[in-house]
């Protein structure tokens, strides 16, 4: 029993040494699926990563990143829907190189705020929409240095985000994302 603990410490001792953890920021190009005649808008998203090789080539990357999301409509009058997100990527990621890779995964988001706005108006549409999205991510990325990096992603939506949407199609998310990364030295 002794020598399975002493085993599972020292594996669980080297996976946290091995761990890489970061920052991240970047532009946001968002739109909402079947939002009546809408255009896409730019956002922000930033947060915090940590990066854990899985194997030599492979490793695990969860994140929780700011998302601003939403989308412009430009009719009669112009309206911006401004959806804020407190999200959960978790991308799996092939090291083609050491410094150039792909990923995927799933992102799991969470509604902090939904806003419609136009003509100096402000409508609260938090109450109007889903508190979850479920959406999945494809990227890559390229470390300049071992530090600073530059990153791309894509997330389409899965899940509507309006409740009880009497269309068949349902309101979903989609982003395109670019940024810097920032790695912590070990």
């Amino acid at each position: 029993m002794k020598k399975l603990f002493l085993v599972g410490a020292l594996t669980l001792f080297g996976a946290v040494n091995a761990q890489t953890f970061g920052l991240k920021a970047g532009v946001n190009v968002s739109s909402v699926s079947n939002f009546a005649q809408s255009k896409s808008k730019i956002g922000f998203n930033g947060g915090v990563f940590m990066n854990a090789p899985l194997a030599a080539s492979f490793s695990i990357q969860p994140e929780i990143i700011y998302s601003g999301k939403g989308a412009k409509y430009d009719g009669v009058v112009e309206v911006d829907m401004n959806l804020d997100y407190i999200s959960v990527p978790v991308m799996f990621q092939y090291n083609a190189t050491p410094k150039f890779y792909f990923e995927a995964g799933p992102e799991f988001s969470f509604l902090m705020s939904g806003k419609l706005k136009g003509e100096g108006e402000s409508v609260d549409l938090k109450d109007d929409l889903n508190s979850f999205d479920f959406g999945i991510g494809l990227g890559l990325g390229y470390f300049f240095t071992p530090n600073f990096g530059i990153n791309a992603r894509y997330v389409s939506g899965i899940t509507g985000i309006i409740k009880d949407n009497p269309n068949d199609e349902a309101s979903k998310n989609n982003v395109f994302q670019i940024g810097l990364a920032y790695k912590f030295s070990k």
